[in-house]
């Protein structure tokens, strides 16, 4: 497995960040869709990794995803965390959290943060992000009280 700075420029990646969005649509009303797409996951300010497989086969396959948004100097956010549909259940959302919390901590962030969903779809990523340390928290930066979001924080 590798993992890389993505440039987005890929039709996996393009794929699997669709993938993401319909998802979160399926779930969520639309104003409570935090999601990226691609155009606003290639600002500055974010950083985009892919997770490739390079071992399995002759050819790399996409496994998953995730950046980090800089909120402050001190502060980023964790978003687009995916992994493939035919992936999911292997373990590697723990990796890609493991190198996201890896990098903010590399770049000096003293504190990281998301949202995610409140609905029962979004259990597993809560728990996952729990087991990372995250503890529930009121909305940061841009976001506002939602019953359709929950906010986690974790300090570096």
């Amino acid at each position: 497995m590798k993992i890389i700075i993505d440039d987005l420029t890929s039709k996996p990646i393009a794929d699997l960040l669709t993938e993401h969005l319909e998802e979160m649509h399926q779930h969520s009303p639309a104003e409570s869709v935090h999601a990226l797409d691609l155009a606003k996951l290639k600002k500055p300010g974010i950083t985009f990794w892919s997770i490739w497989d390079d071992e399995s086969s002759q050819t790399e396959e996409l496994l998953g995803c995730g950046a980090l948004q800089q909120i402050d100097s001190h502060h980023a956010e964790v978003k687009s965390m995916r992994v493939t549909y035919c992936h999911q259940g292997k373990g590697l959302a723990n990796r890609i959290l493991e190198h996201l919390i890896e990098e903010a901590e590399k770049s000096g962030y003293q504190r990281l943060s998301l949202e995610t969903g409140s609905m029962q779809a979004f259990d597993r990523a809560r728990h996952l992000y729990q087991k990372y340390g995250f503890e529930y928290c009121q909305p940061f930066a841009d976001y506002s009280e939602d019953p359709n979001s929950v906010f986690m924080t974790k300090v570096l």
